[in-house]
């Protein structure tokens, strides 16, 4: 807002979790405003995703945050809306989650596993009655991650799937797989000894990393 920092200086954007304003305009939607009315912010975010260099990761707050900002993130008009968990409470733990095929810079090399990941969100719920199309997401393969049961398999069920959302989803990305929005935590579970339960060899690397350190080093990979 000050002007000292702009986006042009940069070509990755990490939109972390945190619970801006509180939640209190729904969940990322206070955060995205700020920039959706104030036409300067608007201007640097929509060139900033108008670009062929530029990437960005929301996580979380920052998920929300981002599914808000779809109008102006090209490909991501297909996004939903992320409200309020069908459980209608705050969920936090570990839960499995399936990283699907998809364009997305971060998850290339991951698919088809299936990982134990941290979520702590009371709005995740992938709504696609107030904004976007599943079916058009699901044709353009642009689902990222899905919750999964003990059995690997896609779930809508309580506690495995903890927001409700349809099919597991949880996470998204635009065709060219720059801008990817998610409400699983990564950046909570890439070192082995954050998770659940981890083989022994992980451990025993020289940095003690876990499968989603994977999605900082192949967005590290894509912006070389």
């Amino acid at each position: 807002l000050s002007g000292k920092s702009k986006l042009d200086d940069f070509r990755g954007l990490i939109a972390c979790g945190g619970f801006s304003y509180g939640d209190v305009l729904g969940a990322g939607e206070g955060w995205a405003k700020t920039i959706l009315f104030n036409s300067q912010l608007r201007d640097q975010f929509s060139s900033f995703f108008n670009r062929q260099d530029s990437f960005a990761l929301g996580v979380c707050n920052g998920c929300q945050m981002m599914s808000n900002l779809s109008g102006i993130i090209p490909g991501a008009e297909a996004w939903p809306k992320f409200t309020r968990n069908q459980s209608e409470q705050y969920e936090a733990r570990l839960v499995m989650a399936e990283v699907m095929a998809s364009p997305s810079i971060f998850t290339q090399g991951m698919s088809g596993s299936q990982l134990p990941i941290a979520i702590a969100h009371g709005e995740g719920f992938a709504n696609f009655s107030q904004q976007g199309n599943l079916e058009a997401l699901q044709k353009q393969g642009l689902a990222v991650l899905r919750f999964v049961d003990h059995q690997g398999k896609p779930t809508e069920t309580y506690p495995m799937n903890p927001n409700g959302s349809p099919g597991g989803l949880t996470g998204v990305t635009t065709p060219d797989g720059r801008f990817t929005v998610m409400m699983p935590h990564p950046e909570r579970v890439f070192r082995a000894v954050q998770m659940s339960w981890a083989p022994k060899e992980w451990l025993d690397t020289p940095d003690g990393a876990s499968p989603w350190m994977r999605l900082f080093r192949n967005a590290r990979v894509w912006a070389k």
